[in-house]
């Protein structure tokens, strides 16, 4: 009587090795070797880990079959990520590459081999796959889309020999998979290493969802998440996954942490774009990769019809914003560890955090502290000179230094070794812009602030000190499109009051005084602490014949001013400003002081 047919559901898995001729014709014996030591160290305990059965192997491939599709295709994922590692030191033209297949289908089973399309499919799917990566069938993909969150892409239906319909195939290619986190291995588990450090400002950009009525606009989408992840590339010290693997995320549920642990990231940045007309709205949060928590969100909305520009325009908002978010968060991390022994590093992080409060004498002091003591760690560390020179030229530049020349010499000593190291930083040319024009050396200053802008077209403190420069050369029409930038693309900046405070004065030199009052006022609110503000808003009123206020408003900028230095060290400063800016200045604020009772200067 003959025996009925054995059947049943499994995932399969094909794999063989790419270019296996080409490498036995060089090489038999050791391919041969070769091949036989990873199935031995690494393909069959993973097989085997995952509840699969290894069915049979040939020269130069496996074929196995799994109980469950998830464990299928996780084995497959650790293999593939293992052998980057294991061919880390072996030459190109010696490696052995693997190809992965995997289906999920009726199998035919006899003794110990099995057959049928399921395993025909696998086959096929596994010589589609490139070398190092994974093909799998739709029917894969349906079942571990929302338990799995590897990147497959799509690549369509493909018509494969002796399969009479097409197959739908989901590729995972060699990059995404080498850009996965290392895999445990058995001894790792038996021996607990200490875990791997995860960089401070490391982060995933996911794709911006396009909510958008229109599906054309997911250019526009998919162009901010690009250029997000650019900018913030940008960031000294930050680890940022590539693009391309994080759109391998596109379209799927996003559950934060996990994404943080496939990718060894402390921080997921997700988002989405509206676009309804001429008005575009984003919102965006960032997430906390090992908690979940939310640790900064924000909103950004534009009414540019022109779509490149407003693409610019909110990408740099962003890209300052999350930014300082970012800083903020990760020194706020570090207070709160208290290391006994912090390392250079965390220093430079606490003294970023620091410059990035109001200007006051406290916090110019908490971060010469912070930037001295990571010289003190590395001397050599060029983060922590940029920073030092930044804090030393902002204490002089705001009247909290009481050696102003001794501060400033340093600093542009600092900043000189800086681009020595690397001329091309943006930051360090902007501080050298900035030490130009408190040196009086205008000329200069233009250069080093349009040579930071070149280099970094959203550095809001290279804009607003370049308009502060043309206003000094008597230009200061146009110094405004600049800080009007600056202020666009960092509205909630914490320092937006210095912004505010150099486009009053720019307005105010040309005679709008209404405007002028208007933005000091602004900046007053956003840093009551700054004598300069009341200095020039004293002038606007006193001009606008508001000379009760004006008067108020002077004694409160003189108080404040004596709580830094004398009057007597302000005068003994370098002036600053061409004569056509001294000219202009004359006309203006100064004859409103005058009207409300300051000295001649």
């Amino acid at each position: 009587m003959k025996q009925p047919v054995e059947r049943r559901l499994a995932a399969i898995l094909a794999a063989d090795v790419a270019g296996y001729s080409r490498l036995m014709g060089a090489d038999e014996e050791g391919t041969h070797e070769q091949f036989k030591t990873h199935c031995r160290e690494l393909v069959d305990p993973k097989i085997k880990e995952h509840r699969g059965r290894i069915v049979k192997t040939t020269g130069d491939g496996i074929l196995a079959e799994f109980p469950s599709v998830v464990d299928a295709v996780r084995s497959a994922v650790e293999i593939q990520r293992s052998m980057v590692d294991r061919n880390a030191e072996a030459p190109e033209d010696t490696r052995i590459t693997f190809r992965v297949g995997i289906n999920l289908g009726d199998i035919i089973v006899d003794g110990d081999d099995i057959f049928g399309d399921g395993v025909n499919i696998a086959a096929r799917l596994e010589a589609l796959a490139e070398p190092g990566g994974i093909c799998i069938s739709r029917v894969v993909r349906d079942q571990i889309r929302d338990k799995l969150r590897y990147g497959f892409e799509d690549t369509g239906e493909h018509s494969v020999k002796n399969i009479e319909r097409p197959v739908r195939v989901y590729a995972m290619s060699a990059a995404v998979l080498a850009a996965l986190p290392p895999v445990m291995t058995a001894a790792d588990a038996v021996t607990p290493a200490a875990p791997p450090s995860t960089p401070r400002l490391s982060i995933v950009v996911l794709p911006f969802a396009n909510l958008s009525n229109d599906p054309e606009q997911e250019y526009f989408a998919d162009g901010i998440t690009d250029d997000l992840t650019t900018d913030l590339s940008r960031i000294s010290g930050s680890f940022v996954i590539a693009r391309n693997t994080a759109f391998t995320y596109k379209g799927k549920p996003v559950d934060a942490r996990q994404i943080a642990r496939e990718l060894g990231v402390r921080y997921v940045l997700e988002g989405s774009v509206r676009r309804t007309g001429y008005q575009v709205r984003v919102n965006v949060q960032l997430i906390d990769g090992q908690s979940g928590a939310h640790v900064w969100a924000d909103r950004f909305d534009t009414d540019r019809a022109n779509l490149a520009e407003a693409q610019d325009e909110i990408i740099g908002r962003l890209a300052r914003s999350l930014s300082v978010g970012l800083v903020t968060d990760v020194a706020a991390r570090i207070e709160q560890e208290r290391t006994a022994d912090p390392d250079a590093l965390d220093l430079v992080m606490r003294g970023r955090a620091a410059l990035a409060k109001p200007a006051s004498a406290a916090a110019y002091e908490e971060a010469l502290q912070a930037f001295e003591r990571a010289l003190e760690i590395d001397p050599r560390s060029v983060e922590a000179k940029r920073g030092l020179g930044d804090a030393l030229l902002g204490r002089a530049a705001d009247g909290w230094s009481s050696s102003r020349q001794q501060d400033l010499a340093r600093a542009e000593q600092l900043l000189l070794e800086v681009l020595e190291d690397n001329a091309n930083s943006a930051p360090a040319r902007q501080k050298m812009g900035q030490l130009r024009q408190h040196q009086n050396r205008l000329a200069e200053s233009r250069i080093e602030l349009e040579t930071a802008i070149a280099l970094d077209g959203n550095s809001v403190s290279a804009l607003r000190w370049l308009g502060r420069t043309l206003m000094y050369l008597g230009q200061p029409e146009a110094g405004i499109p600049h800080i009007e930038k600056a202020i666009r693309l960092s509205p909630r900046d914490p320092t937006v009051a210095n912004n505010y405070q150099a486009l009053a004065a720019c307005h105010l030199l040309l005679g709008h005084v209404d405007q002028a009052i208007d933005l000091l006022r602004r900046a007053r609110a956003a840093n009551p602490r700054w004598w300069a503000i009341p200095h020039w808003l004293a002038g606007a009123l006193g001009l606008n014949g508001e000379l009760d206020e004006a008067r108020a408003t002077l004694a409160d900028s003189i108080k404040l001013r004596s709580e830094v230095s004398s009057l007597a060290q302000l005068r003994a400063s370098v002036p600053i400003g061409s004569p056509r800016y001294w000219a202009l200045r004359e006309k203006t604020v100064n004859v409103g002081l005058r009207r409300a009772g300051f000295p001649e200067e």
